[in-house]
């Protein structure tokens, strides 16, 4: 999901005006393997969690088919493949940019997961960071520099780092269990799965709505077109269900409600930005 959040971010982009497959499946695989070398991290870090947790208890260092230091071997050639691959084809920003995500993911979120439930307001900054890793690639900047749409970056930056509040805690309610069994604080209110937790769901789903708004806003995507229209009036439905779904979680409260927004967030992220390049400027 990220990967594909990175290269629709990255075909956004002003400078880009034609699409290269090749350049398109660099970053691709740049980008899966930044993605899979910091999941590689976690398990390492992770292993002796992941084993008291059902849902990763087959991982492989966790299940001992792989030992820690191939764990780490794996996880940093693939890292660094990867930031290669972004800073020689496309540029050095990009590369930072992923290197950074790769830091923060492995360094930064994993080890607070245990702390305190801010693990999820910082696990949220490398995984929108995609979309600027995509944005730079295109652009290389990930500034203004005069033009109002080359601040559209940022734009899918924030749309992503919103999204992820719905869609994890959507996650962390159903693995509740789980997750405190193996001493993770990954939701807000410390009691667990609460109309707390539900509300704020509810408002971060809310949160994306003006944002969605945003790239018609400065221009990045057209509205006076027909198409343009269908696709701005895709992506409020899109936002209005995942709403929708969010107040369900708050009024049922429940494992099967959360299970709802869950899956809604997997189908909304490709929608609206899959809308947002069909109506590109």
């Amino acid at each position: 999901m990220v990967v594909f959040s990175s290269v629709i971010s990255y075909l956004l982009a002003p400078k880009v005006v034609e699409y290269d497959w090749l350049m398109i499946a660099l970053l691709f695989v740049g980008g899966y393997c930044v993605t899979g070398s910091a999941n590689a991290m976690n398990q390492v870090v992770e292993k002796d969690t992941d084993a008291m947790m059902k849902r990763t208890a087959s991982r492989p260092v966790a299940s001992g088919r792989m030992s820690v230091k191939e764990g780490w071997i794996f996880s940093i050639v693939v890292g660094v493949v990867g930031v290669f691959l972004l800073t020689y084809f496309f540029n050095p920003l990009s590369g930072m940019l992923a290197a950074f995500s790769l830091f923060l993911y492995a360094f930064v979120y994993t080890p607070l997961k245990k702390v305190s439930a801010i693990a999820v307001l910082m696990g949220a900054v490398p995984g929108a960071l995609p979309c600027l890793i995509g944005w730079a690639a295109g652009n290389d900047a990930v500034f203004g520099y005069g033009e109002v749409k080359n601040w559209g970056g940022w734009v899918l930056f924030f749309l992503q780092f919103l999204w992820q509040f719905p869609h994890f805690w959507a996650i962390a309610w159903i693995a509740h269990k789980d997750y405190s069994g193996a001493g993770f604080r990954l939701l807000p209110a410390e009691k667990g799965p609460t109309k707390f937790t539900a509300i704020q769901t509810v408002m971060y789903a809310v949160l994306l709505i003006p944002v969605c708004v945003l790239p018609y806003v400065i221009e990045l995507t057209e509205f006076g077109t027909t198409k343009g229209k269908v696709c701005l009036v895709l992506v409020m439905l899109a936002n209005l269900f995942l709403v929708g779904q969010c107040v369900r979680l708050y009024r049922e409260m429940n494992a099967k409600a959360a299970r709802r927004v869950m899956f809604s967030s997997y189908i909304y992220l490709p929608i609206v930005l899959l809308a947002f390049l069909a109506s590109k400027t």
